[in-house]
């Protein structure tokens, strides 16, 4: 008897581009057509623009973690860990699960979607005493750490130290940075109140970033608008500027001036995920080089998106390519899908194109500004466009009714400033949550895959 075996499409990664390719997948594939699979750590989608607000406390975590088990056509294997390695010769993902096993997954196409890492430099104390915003565990982290220096800062009988614990430092000026301080400051702002033995004067916010503007991609306008909020709230911020080394109680910025505090944020930028070196492929800044259908050029079955992929703009030309936002992930990862089923059906796939929507920033409360279709909004309705467009792209009804009700509880009640503690027992600086040390190099895939191969036989 022949046994018929369907082709098996293995998806890395489940951010905007690897979730939208499944569904669109589960969607426009009958079940006899393929096998299905997705390599993610946890069964939920991240929607991260709104991370900032799980910081501050505006959003529950729950919130902004979509099921990846809502779908009503839900068929797709969740294989629960991270794609460590891929030898594109033997077609195989070495991915090793949460707890600890290394497995071989054997694919006919494979959709390389693993995201983003926080970009770092070599910066004495940085990845010791940093804290990052790529995850949901680092913004419940950061939310009761920063609530912890108050509560520190007001049980102290040093001024030196209490001074230090309401000193924050955040560096990037980018969305994720601008964003954080913006919603964090909010947060100290109103829970000081609730503090009658702190002076609300000693609570200093910094932003800094070596650019010399704030978020540039808004445009001289919008991005002047911002730094005038930021700084009317009382966040200083200084351009130019990074820091030359970290330590528990203290950073000093390039300029010489030495901070002291105990909280360092670092959101100054991205760089694609390790798992792209492990490949031995042609690289655009760390991004893989792809064609404009997204494939991988040279390798039948490779197709590569989002944050580390270097998808070509072809809108833009010149080439440009496209840069690493949320907004292109979602497009990417439906046109994926669809080159992905042509591919299996025999036709040509189509090249990627996409028209920029605009750019939200959510500076918290009222204050915001937006950008949609070349329109610059401030204030109330910059903020409404800012959550209309986040609440739109929530995937599910049920996120977008937690969201909404999150929403409007924090508006009408506030915030109570708890604290949970349930990480307490252990750092979450940026070298606990990063996880680099995990990937393989080249050489090792393929040994480890040859030697999976002889144990086989």
């Amino acid at each position: 008897m022949d046994t018929v075996t369907r082709p098996r499409i293995l998806v890395v990664g489940a951010g905007f581009a690897g979730v939208e390719c499944v569904r669109r997948l589960e969607r426009r594939l009958g079940p006899d057509e393929a096998d299905l699979a997705l390599v993610t750590p946890f069964s939920y989608q991240l929607y991260l623009p709104l991370l900032p607000q799980v910081a501050s406390g505006v959003l529950t975590p729950q919130s902004v973690a979509l099921s990846l088990r809502r779908s009503e056509r839900y068929r797709t294997r969740i294989i629960p860990g991270g794609a460590i390695g891929v030898d594109l010769r033997s077609k195989v993902c070495v991915v090793r699960i949460v707890n600890g096993e290394i497995l071989n997954e054997p694919y006919d196409y494979i959709v390389l979607a693993p995201g983003s890492v926080t970009r770092t430099f070599d910066i004495p104390g940085l990845t010791d005493h940093a804290f990052g915003m790529k995850s949901l565990a680092e913004a419940a982290y950061l939310r009761d750490h920063v609530i912890s220096q108050l509560d520190l800062a007001d049980a102290s009988h040093d001024p030196a130290e209490r001074a230090s614990r309401l000193q924050f430092v955040v560096v990037g000026g980018g969305y994720a940075g601008t964003e954080t301080a913006a919603c964090l400051q909010r947060l100290t702002h109103a829970a000081v109140k609730r503090y009658p033995r702190l002076d609300p004067g000693l609570i200093k916010w910094h932003l800094i970033d070596i650019a010399p503007k704030l978020m540039p991609e808004l445009g001289e306008k919008l991005g002047r608008s911002a730094h005038e909020i930021l700084t009317r709230r009382g966040i200083e911020i200084s351009l130019g500027v990074s820091i030359s080394k970290a330590s528990a109680e203290e950073v000093t910025f390039t300029d010489g001036r030495v901070v002291p505090t105990r909280t360092l944020i670092w959101t100054a930028g991205v760089v694609a995920s390790p798992l792209i070196a492990t490949l031995g492929a042609e690289t655009v800044r760390g991004r893989l080089a792809v064609n404009a259908d997204m494939r991988l050029p040279g390798h039948d079955g490779v197709f590569a998106l989002g944050d580390s992929a270097a998808v070509p703009d072809v809108a833009k030309g010149d080439g440009a390519v496209c840069p690493p936002t949320a907004q292109h992930a979602l497009r990417q990862g439906r046109q994926v899908a669809e080159n992905v089923i042509a591919t299996l059906r025999g036709r040509s796939a189509r090249p990627y194109v996409h028209r920029d929507l605009g750019l939200v920033v959510d500076l918290g409360g009222t204050d915001a500004v937006s950008r949609p279709f070349g329109f610059e909004l401030h204030g109330l309705p910059a903020q409404a466009v800012a959550r209309g467009y986040h609440w739109s792209a929530l995937r599910t009804n049920v996120a977008k009714t937690r969201v909404m009700t999150d929403w409007l509880l924090n508006a009408v009640a506030g915030d109570d400033f708890v604290r949970t503690g349930f990480q307490a027992h252990r750092p979450g600086n940026l070298r606990d949550f990063e996880y680099l040390d995990a990937y393989l190099t080249p050489e090792q895939v393929r040994a480890h895959v040859e030697e999976a191969g002889r144990a086989a036989r």
